[in-house]
């Protein structure tokens, strides 16, 4: 019986990640015969003379970096809430607009100084990412709904954070934290994003979040007659979306060097969305894979680095990604995988029967 409870869970595993996995190899596939150039990986000098990796693979990984790591957050959320913050581009406004008010503020930068602006935006982030909690684990404000506050006011109170400003800041630390650490060929925000993956898998073996995520959002009433606090653990989901949140404006910013409170992030909240929705994680709540979702992160960002390989204009850019997400999310939808199942299931139907007859003859 435990064997077959593995084989199981191993197949309904495999059978969420199909939808990004298919979407990869379409795109692959695409990408061959479009251009076999576009997988081609090398090295170069960058503008500090370090060597480094380039090409689009690289590209793909690197630029998809504050996407993957607000899908980890966006995917507890979601599965614990039933619902979305459309606030994480906001949010990661105004963490950015903390860590460079901070960077600036010091006599002198170094890795101290850098922790510690990383801290503080940290704990700002997890406080607005606990205030969205609150409205939806308290007052049971449905989250859309309850994030929608800071969606429209977050990017404001990062211009006030700075006076107004577009600060920039300059040094060799924060530098490398955007680009390359000197002797370190692979993007450092590709790391960040590997260091973030163990993190919340150290986190998901160690403690019970998982089970107790999914067991709330798949029946809240249940998950609280069995000891579980459910205000708890949502508000949990939106504290840990905060730390994925400073993770990612701290990534924003040090890309740049500079902090803009309009532009930082901006419209990332639906890719965040789109990114959990493609890994196969249901959108209603319940069971998670945080994997699909960083691969629906990817294939976001293949898409979107395929279309500009093909000279798409950037004002085209957008419906063209939104005619080919429509596509995979109707094809991941319930009522399409229940008729394929059905479908599949016929078949294997008549060919036992056709197995059946010749046994007869």
């Amino acid at each position: 019986m435990s064997e077959m409870k593995k084989a199981m869970k191993k197949s309904g595993n495999i059978g969420q990640l199909m939808i990004p996995l298919i979407a990869f190899g379409l795109l692959i596939v695409f990408n061959l015969i479009r251009d076999p150039s576009f997988f081609s990986i090398e090295t170069k000098l960058n503008n500090t003379g370090n060597t480094v990796l380039a090409g689009n693979l690289i590209s793909i990984i690197n630029g998809a970096s504050e996407l993957a790591v607000l899908a980890i957050g966006m995917t507890l959320v979601t599965a614990a809430c039933g619902g979305q913050d459309i606030s994480v581009g906001a949010a990661a406004a105004i963490a950015g607009s903390v860590f460079v008010k901070i960077v600036r503020g010091a006599a002198d930068v170094n890795g101290l100084t850098v922790i510690l602006a990383f801290l503080a935006c940290c704990v700002v982030a997890m406080i607005f990412g606990s205030f969205n909690g609150m409205l939806v684990s308290v007052f049971r404000i449905q989250p859309m709904i309850a994030t929608l506050i800071l969606y429209t006011c977050g990017r404001s109170i990062a211009y006030w954070i700075n006076g107004g400003a577009t600060p920039t800041i300059s040094s060799p630390i924060t530098s490398a934290i955007g680009s390359f650490i000197p002797g370190v060929p692979i993007p450092t925000p590709v790391i960040i994003v590997a260091v973030m993956v163990i993190l919340f898998n150290l986190l998901f073996r160690f403690t019970t979040l998982r089970l107790y995520t999914q067991a709330v959002g798949i029946n809240q009433s249940a998950a609280r007659l069995n000891g579980i606090n459910t205000t708890m653990i949502k508000l949990l989901s939106f504290i840990l979306l905060g730390v994925c949140v400073s993770v990612a404006g701290c990534i924003g910013v040090c890309r740049l060097q500079l902090i803009n409170h309009e532009t930082l992030l901006l419209d990332i909240e639906m890719d965040t969305i789109l990114a959990v929705a493609i890994g196969g994680n249901n959108l209603g709540g319940g069971k998670f894979r945080i994997s699909g979702s960083i691969l629906g992160a990817y294939v976001i960002q293949m898409l979107t680095t395929t279309l500009y390989a093909m000279k798409v204009s950037s004002t085209d850019v957008k419906a063209y990604k939104a005619i080919v997400i429509i596509l995979l999310v109707v094809i991941g939808s319930p009522v399409v995988k229940r008729w394929f199942t059905k479908k599949m299931g016929n078949l294997r139907g008549a060919g036992l029967r056709r197995a059946g007859a010749k046994e007869g003859v």
